[in-house]
């Protein structure tokens, strides 16, 4: 009988401590955009199993045109998203208490193209011109140029005319606008398939111009924060995040496939917003004074009423061993 209950426990612990013992920590984390290579580090750490050997289960979720990530976090769909710092600090007023708690992308791909045998030729030829900008927290940086150029934003003589456009370079192809928002890394690259070369371009480069504000940086709330468990997964995401985004750099052919076998389209546009991506990532430690610029400039346009407090954090990235 005493042979016979000593078995039963000992079947009984196995049955139980296996499924511990392989059970990997889950986190879902909302990206920006639709599959591509702007999120190569988190493709490539997840098809390399870099997230595994730090025990964790991630899932990827996709954005697209009308998916707002801090929406998304607020709602409950994600634990982690993919944000722009002034969106994410008109959501944190707003109510969502987002977080940054690592900044991946350390300079900014945003540009505003304009074709050279168009009336743009520098900032003072923006008046009276119609341009193309995208929504959904990326008008941000343009409204702050303007503001800080003095230019206003409602189709006035004085100011200038706001399309919402898509993301790709039609408003410029079919002459809608005189000029139009790109990222180095995507339509940049369609423009040039279109025949907008550089040399056939005026390119105003945000952070050239000392415009930039903080773009792809990683966030989540204050109350899940507030849970030391899950400051540990964060720790051991973000570091196998970084690990990713270094190996695709060093590896950029073979990420670019991965992307592609992730969902993303077209190798050779993958291919090339690799070679840029790696130009933008930095240690993933945020950088306090660009934090700083970013919030000042979202107050002086009026994007928060307030000055931000509170909304980053380097417990995840000391945890994680970056520096």
């Amino acid at each position: 009988m005493r042979k016979a209950l000593l078995g039963a426990l000992a079947l009984a612990a196995a049955t139980f401590a296996v499924p511990q013992a392989f059970a990997a920590d889950a986190l879902s984390l909302q990206l920006k955009w639709v599959v591509q290579a702007q999120f190569d580090g988190y493709i490539v750490a997840k098809a390399k199993g870099f997230y595994k050997d730090e025990n964790l289960d991630v899932t990827l979720l996709p954005g697209g045109p009308d998916s707002n990530p801090s929406q998304v976090i607020a709602g409950g769909g994600a634990d982690v998203i993919i944000d722009w710092m002034g969106d994410a600090l008109a959501a944190r007023e707003a109510g969502t208490k987002l977080v940054n708690i690592a900044q991946p992308f350390a300079g900014g791909g945003l540009l505003m193209i304009c074709p050279k045998d168009g009336p743009v030729k520098t900032e003072a030829d923006f008046k009276g011109k119609t341009i193309g900008v995208w929504f959904f927290g990326n008008e941000i940086p343009f409204f702050a140029w303007m503001n800080k150029l003095g230019i206003k934003t409602d189709g006035g003589p004085d100011g200038v005319t706001i399309l919402k456009m898509g993301y790709d370079v039609e408003p410029l192809k079919q002459h809608q606008a005189d000029c139009i928002a790109s990222m180095t890394y995507n339509e940049f690259h369609q423009a040039i398939q279109a025949g907008y070369t550089a040399d056939k371009l005026v390119i105003f480069n945000y952070s050239q111009m000392g415009n930039g504000l903080l773009e792809d940086g990683l966030y989540t709330t204050e109350d899940k924060l507030a849970d030391p468990a899950f400051k540990d997964k964060l720790a051991r995401f973000v570091r196998a995040s970084m690990k990713g985004f270094q190996y695709a750099a060093a590896n950029p052919d073979e990420a670019a496939q991965l992307v592609v076998d992730a969902g993303g389209q077209d190798l050779d546009h993958q291919k090339y917003m690799v070679g840029e991506i790696a130009k933008l990532v930095g240690s993933g430690v945020l950088d306090e004074a660009a934090y700083q610029r970013t919030a000042d400039a979202a107050l002086a346009q009026g994007i928060i009423k307030a000055p931000a407090t509170g909304a980053f954090t380097h417990d995840i990235t000391t945890a994680a061993g970056l520096k």
